[in-house]
C-alpha cells in the first residue's frame, strides 16, 4: 500500500513539535504541501527547518498564527484560503481537581480544544466540498472516553471534539471530504518525555522505562504497556488523510495501545 498525496495541500494546527509535528512531516513525506502552524515565526520555522533536513525535497509552509482567537483564524484564512486536508490538532490540556476548575478554566479550554477546530472547519469545508474531495481529522484522545478525575475539563472537551467531528462528517454527507477523529493514548512527545523524567526519573531508568512505569500504574488496561510513539500516530492519520479512506467517514479511530475497555 502506497500513500501518495501529491498536489494535496494539508494544514496541521499545533504543528511546531510532538504529535503535531509528526503528522506534519509525514504528510510532507507522503507528498503533500504541509502548512506547519505555531504562534510564532521562530517556532514554526524551526520545524520547517528539521523537517527539510531529513527530507530537502519537501514542500513546507509556515502559519504563525494563533488559530485559537478569531483574529489568528483570518490572518490564516487569509494566508491559505485553500487547502485539501485540515488537522485540527491544537489543544492545550492540564491536570486541575474538579472542583477547582473555574468558569474561565472551562471556557480557555473548550475554545482551544473545540471551538478552534470548529472555526477552521466551518469555513474550510464548503470549500472541500465544492470539489468534491477533503479530509477533516480532528486529534482527540482515549481520555474522551476514560475520562480523567484529574482532568475533568479537558476529557469533557475531547469528548465535545468527537461530537463535532461526527456532525460535520454528516453535513458532508454524499461528498468525497471525510470527517474523522484520531485517539491517542499516552505518547512520548517532548513534553511528556520531561513530565516521566522529573515527576518518575531517578535510579538511571530510561523514558521508556519509565514509560512503562507510568502506563502500569495510570492506564493498566493498556495491551501494550507502554507509550506510542508520535509516529506511530501519525501513521494512522496519514492513512485518514489519503485517497485510501474514502470509506471511513464519521469514526473516532483508536491509536491508544488497547487502553479503552470496548469493542468498538
Amino acid at each position: 500500500m502506497e500513500i501518495n498525496l501529491n498536489g494535496k495541500t494539508a494544514l496541521v494546527t499545533g504543528s511546531t513539535k510532538g504529535i503535531g509535528f509528526a503528522i506534519a512531516k509525514s504528510l510532507a513525506n507522503s507528498g503533500a504541501k504541509v502548512i506547519i502552524n505555531g504562534r510564532t515565526d521562530d517556532a514554526a520555522n524551526k520545524a520547517k527547518a528539521e523537517i527539510l533536513a531529513s527530507n530537502p525535497n519537501a514542500n513546507i509552509e509556515t502559519a504563525p498564527f494563533d488559530l485559537a482567537s478569531p483574529k489568528g483564524a483570518q490572518e490564516l484564512f487569509t494566508a491559505f484560503p485553500d487547502i485539501d486536508i485540515l488537522v485540527n490538532n491544537l489543544g492545550i490540556y492540564g491536570t486541575i481537581p474538579f472542583t477547582e476548575i473555574s468558569d474561565d478554566d472551562w471556557m480557555n479550554i473548550l475554545n482551544v480544544n473545540v471551538v478552534s477546530g470548529a472555526r477552521l472547519s466551518r469555513f474550510y469545508l464548503p470549500k472541500m466540498m465544492e470539489k468534491n474531495w477533503g479530509r477533516i481529522i480532528f486529534i482527540s484522545s482515549e481520555s474522551a472516553i476514560n475520562i480523567p478525575d484529574d482532568m475533568v475539563h479537558y476529557g469533557t472537551s475531547k469528548a465535545a471534539m468527537q461530537g463535532l467531528a461526527r456532525g460535520i462528517a454528516k453535513v458532508a454527507k454524499g461528498s468525497g471530504v471525510t470527517c474523522n477523529t484520531i485517539l491517542p493514548g499516552p505518547t512520548m512527545t517532548e513534553g511528556v518525555a520531561e513530565f516521566l523524567q522529573n515527576v518518575m526519573g531517578g535510579d538511571g531508568k530510561s523514558l521508556d522505562e519509565l514509560g512503562r512505569e507510568f502506563v502500569a500504574k495510570h492506564r493498566p488496561s493498556s495491551l501494550t504497556g507502554r507509550f506510542a510513539d508520535p509516529q506511530e500516530v501519525a501513521n494512522l492519520v496519514t492513512y485518514v488523510a489519503s485517497p485510501l479512506s474514502s470509506s471511513t467517514t464519521g469514526a473516532a479511530l483508536r491509536v491508544e495501545g488497547g487502553i479503552v475497555e470496548s469493542l468498538i
